[in-house]
């Protein structure tokens, strides 16, 4: 019979600007105690997390998980499983699939398929067109993680381009509202240069020329304007571009912001370099650009122009990405290695383990309003990640949980591993091994 409580003892809790050396008692879903020497009773499991850090788990703001219509590229069960090896214990997921995630039903639908397959916690965005402003207004904010709108760059109807409608919905809503930023004329225009000169096979180094840094600012710019001027509540995704990170503010807290930026791990580890030895399997959209960009998105980062770290994970099949430039799609897998990847960046010095929590845990909840996840603290869903911080491993075909097989990080050695994370007090996983189980719990928001 499974024990009803968990104590983790002498871990290093980094929480809230802090860490701590101390003591986190688990009883059913919530964290019931933290304090030092905390004894134990006969109905207690206990773990002994010495030299290890304590983390909140980390909520995952942008990913794809592909269902329904793409699960020959991942699942909700798949992928869930994959984020929660990594330490990724909720998500909220994007509504381009196939039926798109357009009209309440469909939202419904999603709820009811992940409430019967996620590892982790879940929500979902509510997708904008340029014909669904009445199903926007059905939306119960406490309900849904917020909309999303294609400004660039997506498939089916979802690409909204009418300027008129764009104010419409930012005007109409109170949900906060996050866009994907790259004006579609000037890809285009780009586009057509390059096919000209080499057919379809275009070299995967011209992919941050063709969706270039004027692209992604243009179309970022513009959604701040209207933002301003609307008084809509914007969060702009996945920023690729040092030039866009001047459209930010850091003078006031995040839960002041009424316009706000993510950046994706990607953005902040690769750079054009690496298309030489990766090609299409970092191509994304927006695309990975210079090395000074790189540079500029960490310094908006540790300065608080950039709130949020996420995955934008987003799996194809190794067939599909062997395509040619214009057949490859964008998008890879990463949940399974964001936190190790941004821990990687505590090692080398590029941040505190403080400011990495801060951007991926704490500060999504605070953005989304979600009910008592992104903390570690008493009365608090008890969504936790311990970190051996000197275990290294090297990512391998054989250890790669995604359902298409493969990762950008490949050969690529981290100094951090995910031991055990918890969803909801339940130990879901634990050294390469998963409770079966299904703990995942919808989220709910604070609105």
């Amino acid at each position: 019979m499974s024990k009803n409580k968990t104590l983790i003892k002498n871990a290093l809790v980094v929480n809230e600007g802090a860490s701590i050396k101390t003591d986190v008692l688990i009883e059913g879903d919530y964290i019931a105690k933290i304090a030092n020497e905390i004894t134990p009773d006969n109905d207690c499991l206990v773990i002994d997390a010495s030299g290890k850090l304590l983390l909140p788990g980390m909520i995952d703001d942008q990913v794809h998980f592909r269902e329904p219509g793409l699960t020959h590229k991942g699942t909700i069960a798949t992928e869930s499983k994959a984020a929660i090896a990594g330490g990724i214990t909720s998500f909220i997921e994007m509504p381009n699939t196939n039926p798109q995630t357009t009209t309440a039903e469909e939202f419904d639908n999603k709820l009811a398929t992940a409430a019967k397959s996620s590892y982790a916690n879940y929500n979902f965005m509510f997708g904008g067109t340029n014909d669904n402003l009445d199903e926007i207004l059905k939306i119960d904010p406490k309900k849904v993680a917020g909309l999303k709108l294609f400004l660039g760059s997506s498939t089916g109807n979802m690409l909204v381009d009418d300027e008129d409608i764009i104010r419409k919905i930012f005007s109409s809503t109170k949900l906060l509202i996050s866009v994907h930023c790259e004006d579609e004329a000037t890809i285009r225009r780009n586009l057509a240069e390059y096919k000209e000169k080499y057919g379809e096979d275009i070299p995967i180094e011209l992919h941050p020329i063709i969706r270039s840094e004027e692209a992604c600012y243009l179309s970022s710019s513009k959604a701040i304007e209207l933002a301003k001027e609307t008084g809509a509540r914007l969060h702009v995704f996945h920023l690729s571009t040092g030039k866009e990170t001047a459209l930010f503010d850091n003078s006031i807290p995040l839960k002041d912001k009424k316009i706000t930026a993510e950046v994706c791990l990607h953005h902040l580890w690769f750079s054009d370099e690496d298309y030489k030895t990766k090609g299409t399997h970092i191509k994304w959209n927006p695309a990975v650009k210079t090395a000074r960009d790189r540079d500029q998105l960490w310094e908006a980062l540790l300065d608080d122009r950039i709130d949020v770290i996420a995955t934008d994970h987003a799996p194809h099949t190794m067939d599909e990405k062997a395509n040619v430039y214009t057949k490859a799609p964008s998008g890879g897998p990463l949940v399974q290695h964001a936190i190790v990847g941004i821990l990687e960046a505590v090692a080398q010095g590029k941040l505190s383990y403080e400011k990495a929590v801060e951007k991926m845990c704490h500060n999504p909840s605070i953005l989304f309003e979600i009910e008592k996840r992104g903390y570690i603290k008493e009365g608090f869903y008890a969504d936790i990640v311990l970190v051996d911080p000197k275990d290294t491993w090297t990512v391998e075909k054989d250890n790669i949980l995604y359902k298409c097989g493969w990762s950008p990080f490949e050969g690529t050695t981290f100094q951090h591993k995910i031991t055990h994370t918890f969803i909801n007090g339940k130990l879901a996983y634990e050294n390469g091994n998963f409770d079966e189980h299904l703990h995942g719990k919808q989220l709910t928001f604070n609105r």
